[in-house]
């Protein structure tokens, strides 16, 4: 039931099948190009109609409930990064190097928006601050995320493009700028056509993996990559997502949060965006590597979605009450 209202449009298998397409049919030269040219598109109208939907009152009142988005930034932007330096420096030849810069890049991301703030309501937690605290993310991750990321990884030997940085800015934050600014004069336009957003937001995404798995499959890296380094891969992203479950109810209850917002922490600071991560990965990491770098981020998109709709729904059969909005 819990699932049923998360995953209402099978994303899941659109993503699978998205997968399966680029391994069976990959695309090379001029027809990988005009891939490319079309996610930068998507990537470019993604993050504008965002900058057209986001309320001015979501980015206020993540000024006002100051310890909230503290703590949840913190589980985002600083103990996630610390949770994966700590993991590829402990087990550095458990996986691939270059399964280990998908890792450490999870956990660069931003919160998810539409999951983290469903998450909240069916457990009954506090959905504004849930509201709030996902647009406050995302728009730090517009720069946070290619910084801790090239932080990260030049502490493992590796390293992000400068040139991949500026397209960063220049294809999430000025969009995203340009149609917040022109939101008073589409935001009727916008809302007229609530599937214009999701489909731009799915698509974008669709694209982006399949121009960064058609380029692996191109230069053969999944003849590379063994079925046993799924299996750990797996396994270690799981732990990862519990451990940081485990930290942001710690943090709750430290904290003296209220339970509603215990129930915002938990669900905005332990999930990641695979929206903002499949635009990001295909401009940081071009060609094949961006395939090995999506990989952990898909594992762990599919894992949270399932892992936190169980303790969702578990947590909003305990409280009872109609959700509650701070």
């Amino acid at each position: 039931m819990v699932l049923a209202r998360l995953l209402p449009d099978r994303f899941i298998l659109w993503l699978l099948g998205t997968v399966a397409l680029a391994i069976l049919l990959p695309v090379s030269g001029t027809l990988a190009g005009a891939v490319d040219a079309a996610t930068l598109a998507a990537i470019f109208a993604l993050f504008f109609l965002h900058g057209v939907r986001l309320p001015r009152e979501a980015l206020l009142s993540g000024v006002t409930d100051w310890r909230l988005h503290l703590a949840i930034l913190a589980l985002t932007f600083l103990l996630f990064p610390i949770a994966g330096v700590a993991m590829s420096l402990a087990m550095p030849g458990l996986l691939a190097p270059e399964l280990w810069t998908g890792i450490l890049f999870l956990c660069a991301l931003p919160s998810t928006v539409q999951s983290s703030i469903a998450y909240t309501s069916i457990a009954r937690g506090n959905v504004a601050g849930a509201v709030a605290a996902a647009a406050f993310s995302n728009l730090l991750g517009v720069f946070l995320t290619p910084m801790l990321a090239a932080l990260m990884l030049e502490a493992q030997g590796a390293s992000v493009s400068l040139a991949g940085i500026g397209k960063i800015f220049a294809l999430l934050f000025l969009p995203f700028l340009l149609g917040h600014a022109l939101r008073p004069l589409l935001l009727s336009l916008v809302k007229d056509r609530p599937r214009l957003t999701t489909v731009v937001d799915k698509g974008t995404i669709l694209l982006a993996v399949y121009g960064a798995f058609s380029a692996a499959t191109v230069e053969g890296i999944w003849r590379r990559l063994p079925a046993a380094d799924l299996a750990i891969l797996s396994a270690l992203l799981l732990a990862l997502l519990g451990f940081i479950l485990v930290a942001a109810w710690v943090l709750g209850r430290i904290g003296r949060f209220p339970p509603p917002s215990r129930a915002a922490i938990l669900f905005c600071g332990s999930v990641k965006s695979l929206a903002s991560g499949a635009p990001m990965a295909r401009i940081l990491f071009p060609g094949a590597a961006g395939a090995a770098v999506l990989l952990p981020v898909m594992i762990f998109h599919t894992i949270q979605l399932v892992v936190c709709a169980w303790i969702a729904g578990t947590m909003g059969r305990a409280a009872g009450d109609p959700p509650t909005r701070e």
